[in-house]
């Protein structure tokens, strides 16, 4: 268990905590969840004493271990893999350290002897001789094979090195596990991977991510962090967004009957209370929801962009076709005869290991680039808009007001209150419309990308990765406004539920180039790939 008590932190005028008390409980995972910039990653710094609060304290209970997920992926250059991980436990590698130390004296002493044995109880007590078993069966599961184990951090790669601090946090079954984005750099066996080893976790996690999938899967409860408060709200992310849309609802239309009310809610908790993402945990969760009350759920205070697309005209029977499309970069064949007919109303999603080969697909289709071979085809009644994945030549010393800059990309030039209201509903209110584009944010930049292409009026959207760099509010509304997309999609994304609730067919682009191309929801996919 970790208590937090009156916690307050302030930066100058800005407020990121104000008198935070919370209890997080043994069995339990919470998703800590906020707004950009509202102080997630601070807030766990505060709980692994990183960082001090100005007021209030945070205290776990007697002999009880923290296990964070570190950050700094070159910590452990000249370590090796095995013993990176057994770090995670700081005591037990103490001990393993003294005690070896000594065991390597030529001059071996009485008082040397009674120091080992003592060493050799705490080890025994610490679980010591299941370390280096522990250790390899957890960057087994997440796909660090065997033969890297004894190999020096400096000489894996950088999503190899993101797997072994994963573990290092997770060893040695800690009391409380601090999680902040866990699942970026991982491969969808990985994820799959951890998120049944926190299913599983008996003691308490506390997670940060922008997965809604992930956060689905493994938790139990979310913080939610939000008028420098944090609320703990019983179930998962989509419980979560779907009480604070509805208690937002609610508060907008103050003049239904209270009785009304609480029918819709108690429906809504109905449906949602039997999916509890641990099944043993199921009947008390259940009870837990069913004694919410209309109170309980308070409106949010999370800002959500406005995204929209609408075609300007409907497409016909042919769309696309690709044929033999072959591409090589950097002597590696990224694609290889790829050849499909893309039809009208088919969202297809692209997935596989090599972004590389997606990208490709993408900037041929766009032509943004040449194939080495094959030829493709856009049907007349097609008009298309890209999302490419790097898109700093958008940006790049762009001295423009971000009106002008979004104005160059209007088919009808249309009036500045126009674009400034267009603006607003991406977010960028009063005097942002101002900033330069050079300037912007990561997240900033992707919402002005979708703003370009929502003027576009096409009806073929083509989107490499739109999810990278945005906040759980941008994602959650660019993943409705593509469902409700009444033109045809070509996407990427690592975002499981994304992929899982726009796309009707998937391509899955293989090592060697070729394709395996199914007209299957994502989920599907994956259990008709088990099946192979």
């Amino acid at each position: 268990m970790i208590t937090v008590s009156n916690v307050s932190l302030r930066y100058g005028d800005r407020k990121l905590f104000e008198d935070v008390n919370i209890k997080f409980t043994p069995g339990n995972c919470y998703g800590l969840i906020g707004a950009n910039g509202a102080g997630k990653s601070t807030f766990l710094k505060i709980l692994s004493g990183e960082i001090e609060a100005q007021t209030g304290n945070v205290s776990m209970g007697p002999d009880e271990r923290l296990a964070v997920l570190k950050q700094d992926h070159f910590e452990y250059e000249e370590h090796e893999v095995l013993n990176t991980v057994i770090m995670g436990h700081s005591r037990l590698y103490k001990v393993m350290q003294e005690k070896d130390a000594i065991y390597m004296k030529a001059d071996f002493t009485d008082e040397d002897g009674m120091r080992a044995a003592e060493l050799e109880g705490e080890f025994a007590e610490l679980n010591g001789w299941e370390a280096e078993s522990e250790a390899a069966i957890l960057l087994k599961g997440l796909g660090i094979t065997e033969e890297l184990h004894t190999k020096k951090m400096a000489d894996l790669t950088g999503s190899e090195k993101v797997k072994v601090l994963l573990a290092q946090a997770l060893f040695g079954k800690p009391d409380v596990l601090l999680l902040d984005e866990p699942t970026n750099h991982l491969d969808l066996a990985a994820i799959q991977w951890l998120e049944d080893f926190l299913i599983n976790f008996e003691n308490t996690v506390i997670v940060v991510s922008h997965d809604r999938h992930f956060l689905n899967k493994v938790c139990t409860h979310i913080a939610d962090l939000d008028f420098s408060k944090i609320q703990i709200y019983v179930g998962n992310y989509d419980f979560w967004y779907e009480s604070s849309q509805l208690a937002t609802k609610m508060a907008q239309d103050q003049n239904r009957k209270k009785e009304e009310k609480i029918k819709e809610l108690q429906a809504f908790i109905q449906r949602f209370s039997a999916n509890a993402s641990k099944s043993k945990q199921a009947t008390s969760r259940k009870k837990l929801l069913d004694k919410i009350s209309l109170d309980d759920i308070k409106p949010s205070s999370r800002k959500y962009p406005y995204v929209a697309f609408s075609p300007e005209r409907e497409i016909g029977n042919d769309l696309l076709r690709v044929e033999g499309i072959s591409k090589t970069i950097d002597g590696v064949k990224v694609l290889d005869q790829v050849s499909f007919t893309m039809n009208k109303d088919d969202k297809i999603a692209l997935v596989g290991l090599n972004e590389m080969a997606k990208s490709a697909l993408f900037d041929i289709l766009s032509g943004e680039m040449e194939p080495d071979s094959g030829t493709f085809k856009w049907g007349i009644t097609t008009s298309q808009s890209y999302f490419p994945k790097d898109n700093s030549e958008f940006f790049n010393g762009e001295e423009r007001t971000l009106v002008d800059w979004l104005r160059q990309f209007s088919p009808n030039d249309q009036s500045e209150s126009f674009l400034r209201g267009f603006l607003g509903r991406m977010l960028f209110s009063g005097e942002e419309v101002n900033k330069k584009p050079s300037v912007l944010s990561g997240g900033e930049k992707v919402r002005c990308m979708l703003s370009k292409m929502m003027l576009s009026g096409a009806n073929v959207l083509i989107l490499d990765e739109p999810t990278n760099h945005l906040d759980l509010e941008s994602i959650t509304a660019l993943n409705n406004g593509l469902i409700n997309f009444k033109g045809s999609l070509l996407f990427s994304s690592h975002d499981h539920q994304f992929v899982e609730t726009i796309a009707n067919r998937i391509i899955d682009i293989q090592d060697d180039g070729s394709i395996i191309d199914k007209l299957m929801t994502y989920d599907e996919y994956l259990e008709f790939k088990k099946s192979m």
